[in-house]
């Protein structure tokens, strides 16, 4: 069982590395504005294995994090733009509107 956890936890590292890979590909066949489908589509693939991995090894009881390093730099998140609650304003009886 010890080996089957190696071996999936092997093939995760060499997944994620892939997914980010074509993640990068993906990015640039975007702002060259070309067609990306094939590679969406492969990355699709990808995260369906890595779930069915990430399950299987759930199950084999190992819960410890993987950690990858990469050559692809890891994409930063977006900021945020902090929410900004709209001012309440003051009701105007009828009367006083005229």
């Amino acid at each position: 069982m010890d080996n089957r956890i190696s071996e999936i936890r092997r093939q995760i590292r060499a997944l994620r590395v892939s997914m980010l890979e074509a993640e990068a590909i993906m990015r640039q066949q975007i702002n060259r504005d070309e067609d990306c489908a094939f590679v969406a589509g492969d990355l699709l693939k990808m995260r369906l294995v890595m779930s069915r991995l990430v399950e299987e090894r759930g199950v084999l009881g190992d819960r410890d994090p993987i950690i990858v390093h990469a050559s692809v730099a890891p994409r930063r998140r977006a900021a945020t733009p902090a929410f900004i609650r709209p001012v309440k304003q003051e009701l105007i009886a009828g009367e006083a509107r005229a």
